[in-house]
């Protein structure tokens, strides 16, 4: 049985409106919010395995509550899979993530062992990066695996 879901790195909550959000969340004691904006540039980026463009103008903030981080998304207008979220199921959890050490090795092992498809898949220069697997039918909500930039590895607070 596979590890690989075994290191929570946090829940992503897909919002219409960051500032708002924050402020309700912050007027029931959670925050402090940090901008997620300084991130280093993604340079691969499929869905449905397909190369795509990464749509500009997402925001994001990120909480932590007793070691759970809390990430709020924006995603701008135009298509995009958080845009079609939001507009077809309203604000809401998009995905859960979890960390791994090397994503490449994780990605292989959950499609060809686990049998979970890839639907959104990005890659940074540095070698971090995500995959957001298909598993809304079968768990309710994404699962992302993520390894996080080297630099920042064990810190909770990274992309």
């Amino acid at each position: 049985m596979s590890d690989l879901f075994s290191r929570f790195h946090h829940i992503c909550i897909v919002v219409s409106d960051i500032d708002r959000s924050v402020a309700a969340y912050e007027s029931i004691g959670i925050g402090p919010w940090n901008d997620m904006s300084a991130l280093p540039p993604i340079t691969e980026f499929t869905i449905d395995g397909e190369a795509a463009e990464l749509a500009g103008g997402f925001r994001y903030r990120e909480a932590h509550v007793d070691g759970v981080a809390i990430r709020l998304c924006e995603p701008p207008e135009g298509d995009s899979p958080q845009r079609r979220f939001l507009d077809t199921k309203g604000q809401g959890v998009f995905h859960v993530g979890f960390a791994v050490d090397d994503i490449v090795a994780a990605d292989t092992e959950v499609t060809q062992a686990l049998g979970l498809s890839a639907y959104i898949r990005g890659r940074r220069s540095d070698g971090s990066g995500w995959t957001h697997f298909d598993t809304s039918e079968k768990f309710g909500v994404l699962l992302e695996l993520r390894q996080s930039p080297a630099a920042k590895s064990a810190d909770l607070q990274d992309a």
